[in-house]
Order: C-alpha cells, then structure tokens, then sequence
C-alpha cells in the first residue's frame, strides 16, 4: 500500500500507480519455474533465506530513495522475494502431508499467514505514514522481513523421497490436463479480484480524501476475514464439497464488488472489503489442495510455480489494463467490470465436481 500511495502523492496517475503494482507481480513471472526446480534441489531453508534477503533490499531502497523511479526498483525486488519464498514454503508444506485431509488443513493454517500480514502490514503501514512518513514505513517492512529470518532456523528441510522420479518433459505439459487448466483459470479469477481490490480501493479512498489510515483500515479488513475463514476452512470443507465453496465463494465476490461502488461511507467500503476477504480466503486452500491431488507426486513443485506464474501474470497485466481504464471509465467501472468476469468466471467452478466427487477429503 506505501508505495502506491507514494505515488498518488507525488502526483502520479492512475496508469503510473498501475504500472508500479504490475512491477511487484513481473519478475514473479520469471522466477517463478526456476525457484520451483531450485526448491526440488536445495529444499526450503536456502531459498526462503535469499527471498528474506532480496525483500529487505527492496524495502531498504524505497526507504533510502523514495522516488518514483527507485520505488519500481523496490517493487521488481520484493515481488521477485515473495515468489522464491511463496513456492517454496508451499512445495514444502505439500511435501509435509501424507493424505488430503492433513493437506487441506495445512494449507489452510499456511494461507492464514499472509492473510494475517496483509492486515498488518496495511493497518500499521497507514498509522506509520499519518504519523512518521513514508521513508519510516519502508524501513519497518524493510525490519520485518529481516526478523522473518530468525524464523527460518526452526524449519528442517524433509529428506529426500526416495521413490522420487525426475520429471520428464518440461512444466507446460502439465497444461494437458483439463482439471489443472481449471483450477489455474479458477486461481486466476480470484488472484485478479485481489489484484483490482488492492489497486482500486486505494485510488478510490484517494478520490474520496481518506487518510492512508483508514484505506489501511479498509484493506485490513478484507485481510482479517480471509485469515478468519481460512482458520474454519477445515472444519467447514470436512462438510461441504470443494466445488460447492468455491463456487459460493466467487458468486459472493462477485456481488459485492457490484456494490462497492454504492458503498459512500467507510464503514460501507470495509463491508464490501470484509466480504470479498471471506471468499477469496476460501478458495486459495482448496485450490491448492485439489492442485496436488490431480499433478503427479513427482511434479507438484513444478505445478505450484506453474500456479505462481499464471496469477503473476495476470497480476502484471491486470493493474495496468485496470490503471488505463480506470482513467477512461472511471473507478466505479472498474468493479462492476470485475463483477461481470467473477460471474461468469463462477461457472468454471462447477466442473471440478468430477475431481472431488472421488477426492478423500
């Protein structure tokens, strides 16, 4: 949130906010494959103590030179950051688990992470900016990513697999399968709500004259609720199938981005945030859960990059489509636009019905 803030108050516009979120999802894109097959090789520990490294350097950057051009710099280097560390927790945590029911509630416990850090790092990034300016609140996330590597020494790479196979092609085959062109369209649908969410809301608490705090508040609100549902999703996905959640999940995203634009008052806004938090926070675990049960044991690090790479992707193009319309059709466009595409996107959903009708859950 600092850094679009940043710009919007150093005079830039919607296009160049655009842009400078894209930058964070880029280098994702690239790295995204390799930090796959490096976490195959090394395990967790290596590559999440580099992406510690590279995300503390692009916080130190922005809070040494907070000038536009430098703040693209820090974004290409946190996002790279996040992707190392994000795949290789997550082909850690998939390797962790021996049955689907284990697997579900561990990558449920996972996604509560981030989830809980995007509503502290807005909600304390907006009260550092109201109250110590914006080169103190690059040097806290800059500090918080360094404290991340005290956590690492408690993690113990696992020993190898010994009935494991080296892939034989190369990860875009796993594209033959329908199911996992499925699951990758459904991420996609959500991964974009949460691109637009993160991008618009900010702009339109701009336009409206709110202070950075309570946009901070607003987008903490959508973060706490998917940290919440992702804490009850075990008990909730024990009862209910997969496709129904998700399915729910993207029918409700898609009505409140409707209403967001009819939401005048803050309170509104954190409501519709809220909402759209507790579907998108139930969908990231099954998704990753139904991702390992249909791609082979011997390639699932390679279909969690291949995920990353998809959603940053999007997560590219995506702010800076929405940035260039934003400025021709005006915000309250750009969540009805979102509306439509959840919407029609929901009934892609239906179809992993054939996955988890015979999926141990």
């Amino acid at each position: 949130m600092a850094a679009p803030l940043l710009a919007l108050n150093l005079g830039y516009d919607e296009a160049a906010v655009g842009l400078l979120l894209a930058l964070f999802a880029l280098p994702q894109i690239f790295v995204a494959l390799p930090a796959g097959r490096w976490a195959d090789r090394k395990g967790v520990r290596t590559p999440v103590a580099s992406a510690v490294l590279v995300a503390a350097v692009g916080a130190g950057v922005a809070a040494a030179f907070p000038v536009y051009p430098v703040l693209c710099v820090a974004a290409l280097l946190s996002g790279g950051g996040m992707a190392v560390g994000a795949i290789s927790l997550q082909r850690h945590v998939g390797r962790a688990t021996t049955s689907s029911a284990n697997r579900k509630r561990a990558f449920a416990w996972l996604s509560t992470a981030p989830a809980l850090s995007n509503f502290v790092g807005p909600f304390a990034t907006g009260l550092i900016i109201d109250h110590a300016g914006y080169r103190a609140a690059f040097l806290v996330l800059g500090a918080l990513s360094v404290s991340a590597w005290g956590w690492l020494h408690a993690v113990r790479d696992l020993p190898a697999d010994p009935t494991y196979a080296k892939p034989t092609g190369n990860a875009w085959d796993l594209w033959k399968e329908p199911q996992f062109r499925r699951l990758l369209a459904l991420n996609w649908f959500m991964a974009a709500s949460f691109d637009v969410h993160g991008f618009v809301v900010p702009v339109l608490g701009h336009e409206r004259g709110l202070p950075a705090s309570v946009i901070g508040t607003i987008l903490g609100c959508f973060a706490v609720a998917a940290t919440v549902v992702r804490i009850a999703m075990p008990v909730m996905a024990a009862r209910v199938r997969e496709w129904i959640l998700i399915t729910a999940a993207m029918a409700l995203t898609a009505t409140f981005f409707f209403l967001y634009p009819f939401a005048e008052s803050a309170v509104a806004m954190a409501i519709c945030s809220t909402a759209i938090g507790l579907s998108f926070g139930s969908v990231q675990p099954m998704v990753m859960t139904l991702l390992h049960h249909v791609t082979p044991p011997n390639r699932h690090g390679e279909a969690v990059a291949m995920r990353h790479l998809m959603i940053n992707a999007s997560s590219v193009t995506m702010p800076v489509l929405f940035g260039v319309a934003g400025g021709v059709m005006g915000v309250s466009s750009l969540f009805w636009l979102m509306s439509a595409v959840v919407a029609m996107g929901s009934r892609v959903s239906v179809g992993l019905r054939h996955v988890t009708d015979g999926h141990d859950s």
